[in-house]
């Protein structure tokens, strides 16, 4: 269905809309950016495929993994190594301009 996209609505990046895709099915975007990518979605066929994939994606992980719960503290180690990961990647500017 590629010819069949809305002109008007082309000049929204497909990749840019898809992807936000996740964000939108997440609700995490905020109400102009919903609007405009639901906007697109309404009006090209193609995203629009995209986006029932992905929402049926989500609805089958939502039902196989529903349940599921992550081990207590696990929050707090993942911030922990990211935490460490940040700190320990620094860039050295040297006088000759090199990074090392």
């Amino acid at each position: 269905m590629p010819g069949d996209t809305d002109p008007e609505f082309v000049t929204l990046d497909c990749s840019a809309v898809l992807a936000d895709v996740w964000l939108l099915l997440d609700n995490e975007c905020d109400p102009g950016a919903r609007s405009r990518i639901q906007g697109h979605i309404d009006n090209c066929p193609s995203c629009l495929e995209h986006y029932g994939i992905e929402r049926d994606l989500k609805a089958l992980i939502s039902r196989k993994c529903g349940g599921d719960e992550a081990p207590a503290g696990l929050r707090d180690r993942l911030r922990l190594e990211i935490h460490k990961t940040v700190v320990s990647r620094t860039t050295v500017v040297f006088p000759d301009d090199t990074t090392r």
